[in-house]
């Protein structure tokens, strides 16, 4: 599979690969990502008017017919596209692309118009309704390395920047780059099945540079053109890789 756009001239283009035949729907991916960015949780009412604010979410779809079918999921987050449209309708440029393959987000700036949220065709983009809080038994669970975002701005998957910026800190300190697996996000860390994986695709002796090249792997809504960073491994016995 050809990768869009790879900056070969860059030591690093992080990118994630999910194998959907070991993704069994528990949702460890999601409560790690929660956790680790300080994202709040809001309850049921507000999620039953759309006002959700997890960062990944769990999305299920059947295989088959009945009623040899098969239930699969397929976690949902920010794809980091190369072609990123939520990128060039943001009045203020608080979303950009930065040249590591990341789209990034910067609260400070957001006025929250929302328009990226709704150019977005995979709805990984969430506004904060309301000023978050934590109680006293969760506030010191906060992770120091991340901000606490204010209501009105709109927030999303960040690969765990926090993560890879202390990983390549780790490895500049011993004068070396980054090695494969020394940054693992939180939802790869806390997957107990392994299914997710996040390297440097520009390292072409990388996990994750042997599995995008692999027969299973495709990423979503690729006639739109956005060219993710996020690939799929397809899932069934019989797709080999």
């Amino acid at each position: 599979m050809k990768i869009f756009n790879a900056d070969k001239q860059n030591d690093y283009k992080w990118a994630m690969v999910i194998d959907l035949d070991r993704c069994d729907g528990c949702g460890a991916c999601v409560i790690g990502c929660q956790t680790e960015n300080n994202v709040p949780t809001v309850g049921q009412d507000d999620v039953a008017t759309g006002r959700s604010m997890h960062w990944i979410r769990i999305e299920r779809y059947i295989e088959g017919e009945y009623p040899n079918v098969k239930v699969r999921f397929l976690p949902m987050m920010c794809q980091h596209c190369e072609a990123a449209p939520c990128e060039s309708v943001c009045p203020v440029y608080a979303t950009y692309h930065n040249d590591e393959g990341l789209n990034v987000q910067v609260y400070n700036r957001c006025i929250g118009t929302r328009f990226c949220g709704n150019n977005c065709p995979y709805s990984v983009r969430f506004f904060n309704w309301w000023d978050p809080s934590f109680d006293e038994a969760t506030r010191n669970q906060l992770n120091p390395d991340v901000s606490v975002r204010e209501r009105g701005i709109m927030e999303k998957c960040s690969f765990c920047m926090q993560r890879i910026r202390r990983g390549k800190d780790h490895a500049k300190d011993e004068g070396r780059p980054v090695k494969d697996g020394d940054i693992q996000p939180a939802c790869a860390q806390t997957c107990p099945t392994g299914a997710i994986t996040f390297g440097n695709i520009n390292d072409h002796e990388s996990k994750v540079h042997e599995m995008v090249h692999g027969k299973r792997a495709y990423r979503l809504f690729e006639e739109k053109g956005t060219h993710p960073s996020v690939y799929y491994l397809k899932g069934g016995a019989e797709n080999v890789f």
